[in-house]
C-alpha cells in the first residue's frame, strides 16, 4: 500500500457552542482539493449581552480547555472564530493566543486579530461597523477602536442576544447594513460576528462598493490559510 507523500494541513477552529454559522461558511472558503482540513472545539456560548453571565462565558479557562482539544488532533494553525475581543478588549485575544500558543506550542489567532491585522494592512482609520449585537456592545466595540486610532464612522446593529438568532438574519438584511455604512465613505467596513451568514457574498459585496468589506468568518480562515 502506498502512503501519501504529504498530509494535508489541518485547521482547528475553536467556536461558541451556539454557533452554525462557521463550520458551512468555513467549508466553502478553503481550497476544495483536499490539501486543506477543518477541525472544531466548542465551549458554551449561548448569549450574547452585556450581562454579566454573558460575559463570563468567555472567561480564559473553558476556551483553552477546548483549545487542548483541538491540540490533541495535531493541527497545524489554533483560530478562536469569535469576536467578543472587539468589546471586551482586544488584549483578551492577544492574551489567550499567548497561552493557547504556550501550552500547545501550536500557532494561534483569533477573529479579530485577523480582522485588525487586515485593517492595519489596509491603513484603515474610519471604518464602518456592522453587527447583530445591542447598543452597550456596540458602543464598547466603538469606544475600543477609537483607542486604537480608528473611527468608526457609522454603525448598524440588530439588538438581537441569543446567539442562535444571529445565523437566522437574512442575507439581504446585511446587506443592506453594509450598504447604509458603505454611504459615509469609510476606508473599510466590518462585519463583526461569525454567526452572520455573509461571508463569500462580502467579496462581491465589496467590488461593487469598491472599498473592503471584512467579514469575520472570511478574515479568521483567511488568516489560518496564509499562515498554513
Amino acid at each position: 500500500m502506498t502512503l501519501p507523500s504529504k498530509r494535508p494541513k489541518r485547521i482547528g477552529l475553536l467556536l461558541p457552542s451556539s454557533n452554525t454559522v462557521v463550520e458551512p461558511e468555513a467549508a466553502r472558503l478553503i481550497p476544495q482539493d483536499g490539501s486543506v482540513t477543518l477541525h472544531f472545539s466548542r465551549f458554551r456560548v449561548t448569549v450574547i449581552s452585556n450581562e454579566e453571565a454573558s460575559l463570563r462565558q468567555f472567561e480564559s479557562d473553558a476556551m483553552l480547555e477546548a483549545a487542548l482539544l483541538l491540540a490533541d488532533a495535531k493541527v497545524d494553525r489554533i483560530a478562536w472564530a469569535g469576536t467578543a475581543a472587539s468589546w471586551l478588549g482586544i488584549e483578551r485575544d492577544l492574551s489567550l493566543v499567548n497561552t493557547i500558543e504556550q501550552r500547545t506550542g501550536i500557532p494561534t489567532t483569533t477573529a479579530v486579530v485577523a480582522i485588525n491585522a487586515h485593517l492595519h494592512r489596509l491603513g484603515a482609520r474610519r471604518i464602518g461597523l456592522v453587527t447583530p449585537y445591542i447598543a452597550d456592545l456596540e458602543s464598547k466595540i466603538i469606544e475600543n477602536y477609537r483607542q486604537a486610532g480608528i473611527e468608526v464612522v457609522a454603525a448598524r446593529r440588530l439588538d438581537l442576544t441569543v446567539n442562535t438568532a444571529f445565523a437566522d438574519v437574512q442575507a439581504s438584511t446585511i446587506e443592506s447594513m453594509v450598504r447604509s455604512v458603505a454611504a459615509h465613505s469609510p476606508d473599510a467596513i466590518v462585519i463583526m460576528c461569525t454567526n452572520l451568514q455573509f461571508g463569500l457574498r462580502s467579496r462581491d459585496l465589496a467590488s461593487g462598493l469598491g472599498v473592503p468589506v471584512l467579514d469575520s468568518v472570511s478574515e479568521t480562515v483567511a488568516s489560518c490559510l496564509s499562515e498554513a
